[in-house]
């Protein structure tokens, strides 16, 4: 089976200047790549630090 993009292309192909979908879906995918590339703010991961302290402290009290 052979994929193609939703301007017609095979996947990985570049597209053509002339293709709004495929200059749409380049610009996407280099703005996907930069949020990936961000650190995590420090608030948020301390959050989650806290959710699995409790959860772990949740799971143990259901064992006794």
């Amino acid at each position: 089976m052979r994929y193609t993009s939703g301007g017609g292309r095979p996947i990985g192909t570049s597209p053509k200047s002339d293709d709004p979908n495929g200059q749409i879906a380049v610009k996407l995918k280099a703005l996907y790549q930069s949020v990936q590339e961000e650190a995590v703010p420090a608030r948020f991961v301390e959050l989650l630090e806290r959710l699995e302290s409790a959860e772990r402290r949740s799971v143990l009290q259901g064992k006794e």
